[in-house]
């Protein structure tokens, strides 16, 4: 029913779930880390020690993760994910991807949400990310939308492009996209990620995971763990609490693994600032769920 068991002897590793393309050249863990719960527990609320952040970060790489993502706007007061990940990593090893996000920001310190970023301002925001993590490239770069966005994609997105053909992107992605949205970037450059919001209990980019599927785009879900209510504590329902129960394990783990079976194109990227949860959280990727088990969960509404 589940090879949970077997990797519990010698430890969890995120190749466990499986590794996939990202982009034309590069290869990750399905099994990734998000870096906002490390300086924040959400935004305007204060996070973990930093010296506990910087430990799991560590520890997150020895488990074998390789996709980091992050955004200059997680921060709290004068704690960033940026600095968190460059005192734990830098300098950072061969293959490990660290992706971050532009668009909307957050001004410093009392973190008010920003406008929308124009052409310049995004060019600004690439350049001031590369500084604080210590990078000279990104290997994946999001334009992040806002809901109900009808600004000019094609600007923002292509001063993007400009800093791909620089050699300053790898890859460009989108965040909060709709499939209209990601095909319009499609037609300014190629587009190797999507992360959009996508959980058990938030299923409203159905589609824009379909067309992923469909165009080997990788989808990367954030907010994995929230359930209907828009609390991770709260569990959707009996039927999760049951599977976890049968499974010995925990409900966050089978909402990973329910993630991870709706596509080859999803890659994970749970964030925590908790040792044990991050353990957790890697070992989910051996967890398999039965069909029935899988229809139930699909049947949740």
């Amino acid at each position: 029913m589940t090879t949970i068991e077997d990797n519990r002897a010698r430890g969890p590793h995120a190749d466990d779930a499986g590794r996939r393309a990202l982009g034309e050249d590069l290869s990750v863990a399905r099994t990734g880390f998000g870096a906002m719960r490390l300086p924040m527990r959400d935004f305007g609320i204060p996070g973990v020690d930093p010296r506990q952040a910087v430990s799991v970060l560590r520890r997150a790489v020895e488990l074998g993760v390789d996709h980091i993502d992050t955004a200059a706007f997680y921060f709290h007061q004068d704690v960033t994910a940026n600095a968190l990940i460059r005192t734990a990593l830098h300098p950072y090893r061969d293959g490990l991807v660290i992706a971050t996000k532009v668009g909307p920001g957050r001004s410093r310190p009392d973190g008010e949400w920003l406008s929308p970023a124009g052409p310049a301002e995004l060019k600004t925001a690439v350049h001031d990310n590369l500084r604080e993590l210590g990078l000279d490239h990104f290997d994946l770069v999001y334009l992040r939308f806002q809901p109900h966005d009808d600004g000019d994609l094609a600007e923002r997105f292509g001063a993007l492009a400009e800093l791909r053909d620089e050699g300053l992107i790898r890859n460009l992605g989108v965040s909060n996209a709709t499939a209209v949205q990601l095909a319009e970037a499609q037609r300014i450059a190629p587009v190797a990620a999507v992360q959009n919001r996508f959980s058990v209990g938030s299923r409203t980019d159905r589609a824009v995971l379909e067309a992923c599927t469909e165009q080997s785009i990788a989808f990367v879900p954030y907010y994995p763990l929230v359930g209907k209510g828009g609390d991770e504590a709260v569990a959707d329902g009996a039927v999760l609490e049951e599977i976890a129960r049968r499974y010995e394990v925990s409900p966050a783990q089978v909402k990973l693994a329910w993630l991870l079976s709706l596509s080859p194109a999803v890659l994970i990227i749970p964030g925590t600032s908790s040792p044990a949860h991050l353990e957790e959280n890697v070992a989910a990727g051996s967890l398999k769920l039965d069909p029935a088990d899988l229809a139930a969960l699909d049947a949740i509404s």
